[in-house]
């Protein structure tokens, strides 16, 4: 740790890529331990992840009824009974990857009932949860109980094998699934995976980004992350914190893949060059009338698009932004859906997050959003109240 507080990133990928082509998974996993500093509170590398039996899926989706049905349906094993989030990724073997926020498990489930984050790999035929040895979380809490909550995910391709990075914040707070109001945001990490085709994602790290800080209005980088021309984009949410004003604003870094885990490599949009100073990231959507905490940011036809609810849980649009490049400018659509909250039945809507290459079909991308209740005991009766929601939205 230097002496400002912040947490000190070792520069290692291209001794990770050599390890990752020629050693198998379990000496991998024994020379990351060598290679990641041991100094690092954030630096902790669990035991070798297994996946679950095999849970049958019905057959390929066809479109997003399909979608629904399986989630609504579908009850699954102990160890993934419903959660939040829901991003994901296609392998470069064609398997679909989901990585997920708080997590709840089965009340006879052998581990922590509720955890931070959990992962699901889906291909042809089966939906897997993949479990780390000691059944806790996928991405493990620091020794001091900070939890790792999931936001956005990306990979980069490699010879034999994908390194997927999974962008979190640090959170503290009572074991409430999906209660945003339950926990301290703290600042971002970055957890990085290395998946071999048909075998189970194993961590290879995780990494704070910056000192541990409840500011809202300092931007949590890699609420939103896309790779695209070399470069992974990460976008950062802010909210001034005032009374009056529910949404978050949008600003941008970016980074060399290879550098993802060094924060003195990335830099930030300042509205007319990249610049090494986060704090002249400009905004370029305003929080009022802002996206939410988490969104999704992606690139399609040369049109870039950012997918949110406006106004976070209190507001019902669902909105696209667009773009002629990355950094802007981004313009709001006419609402797409309405996806409201409901404080008096307790039926909460929120984050919603796009898939752009899930059933794609031009001009339109298929978007889900989390759903819960303020009812624990309803969700914990009726885990299907606490599972995500799928639907279609046009492009302008």
């Amino acid at each position: 740790m230097t002496d400002d507080g912040r947490v000190r990133i070792e520069r290692w990928p291209w001794r990770l890529q050599v390890l990752a082509v020629v050693l198998p998974a379990w000496v991998l996993g024994l020379a990351v331990v060598a290679l990641v500093p041991a100094r690092s509170p954030s630096a902790a590398v669990p035991d070798l992840a297994t996946e679950t039996d095999c849970l049958s899926l019905p057959g390929q989706p066809r479109d997003v009824d399909d979608l629904n049905r399986f989630v609504d349906t579908v009850r699954g094993g102990g160890e993934f009974q419903g959660a939040d989030v829901g991003a994901d990724v296609t392998l470069q073997d064609g398997r679909r990857l989901w990585v997920f926020g708080d997590t709840l498990r089965s009340a006879s489930f052998d581990g922590r009932r509720f955890v931070r984050n959990s992962m699901l790999v889906f291909d042809d035929r089966c939906a897997n949860v993949v479990l780390p040895a000691d059944h806790d979380a996928l991405i493990p809490d620091r020794d001091d109980g900070v939890g790792y909550w999931p936001m956005s995910i990306a990979r980069v391709e490699r010879a034999g094998y994908d390194l997927v990075g999974v962008t979190v914040q640090r959170v503290t707070g009572a074991d409430r699934p999906g209660d945003a109001a339950a926990f301290t945001n703290l600042g971002p990490a970055v957890a990085v995976f290395v998946v071999r085709p048909g075998e189970p994602p194993q961590l290879l790290t995780v990494r704070d980004v910056g000192p541990d800080d409840e500011d809202p209005s300092r931007p949590t980088w890699g609420a939103a992350t896309a790779v695209a021309d070399g470069w992974v984009y990460l976008y950062g949410t802010a909210t001034p914190g005032t009374d009056l004003v529910f949404g978050f604003s949008l600003r941008v870094a970016r980074v060399r893949p290879d550098d993802l885990l060094d924060p003195g490599a990335w830099r930030y949009w300042d509205g007319a060059r990249w610049s090494r100073d986060a704090d002249g990231a400009a905004e370029l959507i305003p929080a009022e009338g802002g996206v939410s905490q988490t969104l999704s940011v992606f690139e399609q036809d040369g049109t870039w698009y950012a997918v949110s609810k406006r106004d976070e849980f209190l507001g019902s649009d669902l909105v696209v932004w667009s773009a002629p490049s990355p950094t802007g400018p981004f313009t709001a659509s006419a609402p797409k859906a309405s996806i409201p909250s409901d404080v008096e039945s307790g039926r909460l809507r929120y984050m919603p997050l796009a898939h752009p290459d899930l059933l794609p079909r031009k001009g339109t991308v298929v978007v889900s959003y989390s759903r819960n209740d303020t009812d624990l005991a309803a969700v914990d009766e009726n885990p299907f109240l606490y599972r995500p929601r799928f639907l279609r939205i046009r492009l302008d």
